[in-house]
């Protein structure tokens, strides 16, 4: 039987450091409002002109080399956004023809931020089948270019970055588990009300841009990834303490801890970026992946629960032994 196995991690962020400081100059927070409330102290903004496909490619370019893997070899590549450079085509077909691995299947998964966990759980599908031997995996976003810069509730919260991870086909277990939802009856708590059928302007007149309400998406959100680390743990055939490593999405340190106590973790084993990167959206996984790696905190053969939450409501889960 073949298992997906994580053979490299690559990341890219934007130049551009918007710190909580430079939010007081825009509108009325302050720098310990939002730490207190999110744990967030800086994010990282797409200069003019960069897109979501410019960081995906850079990530996976990284991802690549580490894996010694060529562009040509892949079989398939799966990005995960909701901020898509183009209508179509697809921006994974983007990156493909940068990367020059034309040929292979190559399409983008839209769950929100669960996004880049839907991708690995569709790329692990298709190794186990013996559909595919090499698959990159991407998260990427460019949330800022839907963020209302006056609007304090949720300008603060996002960020933009890219991660991705390259899968091989081995006989060592490394993709253990993948488990996907969604309850698309939570849609009004976090959602975008514009698109290409509906409109590019809501009843009230506004362009692209994020509705949240805040309280609400928290409740639901630790409630439903508390339900999901004991599903995640059963289909592992694992326990609590066998796991290695929390690589949580990064949307709010309390959602983050919440986790943590769920499975009896101290947060000296939890992986947190939401403080430099913020909401990433697909993005935050990999990006916390990546650093992890690179930091010599996460080593092969330790086993990582991954896992997102998103609008939609989406929510995605992996265990995985690195």
């Amino acid at each position: 039987m073949s298992f997906a196995r994580i053979v490299a991690t690559g990341s890219a962020l934007p130049e551009r450091v918007v710190t909580n400081a430079d939010l007081e100059k825009l509108v009325d927070t302050s720098d310990e409002w939002i730490r207190s409330r999110t744990g967030i102290r800086e994010r990282r903004v797409a200069a003019e002109g960069e897109t979501t496909g410019d960081l995906a490619f850079r990530a996976a370019r990284q991802a690549l080399h580490d894996a010694g893997v060529k562009a040509s070899e892949l079989d398939m590549i799966v990005l995960g956004t909701t901020t898509p450079d183009l209508i179509f085509p697809a921006t994974a077909c983007l990156i493909q023809d940068w990367l020059g691995a034309n040929g292979c299947a190559a399409f983008d998964v839209n769950a929100a931020c669960s996004g880049f966990m839907y991708a690995l759980g569709i790329a692990d599908k298709f190794i186990r089948a013996g559909n595919a031997k090499k698959v990159l995996v991407v998260g990427a976003e460019t949330l800022t270019r839907m963020v209302d810069w006056s609007e304090r509730e949720t300008c603060v919260l996002f960020g933009d970055g890219a991660g991705a991870v390259v899968l091989e086909a081995s006989d060592e277990p490394g993709v253990l588990a993948t488990c996907l939802h969604a309850d698309g009856g939570y849609k009004d708590l976090l959602w975008n009300p514009v698109g290409v059928s509906a409109g590019f302007k809501d009843e009230k007149n506004h362009g692209v841009r994020i509705n949240m309400s805040g309280r609400e998406v928290f409740k639901v959100a630790v409630k439903t990834l508390d339900s999901l680390v004991g599903q995640t743990l059963r289909e592992a055939g694992m326990h609590e303490k066998d796991v290695d490593w929390l690589i949580p999405h990064q949307a709010n340190l309390r959602i983050i801890e919440a986790t943590a106590k769920r499975l009896g973790m101290s947060m000296d084993r939890v992986i947190v970026t939401v403080d430099k990167h913020a909401n990433t959206s697909s993005g935050s996984v990999p990006l916390a992946l990546d650093a992890a790696v690179r930091s010599g905190k996460v080593r092969r053969g330790q086993n990582l629960l991954l896992e997102a939450f998103g609008g939609g409501f989406t929510w995605a889960s992996a265990m995985v032994r690195y």
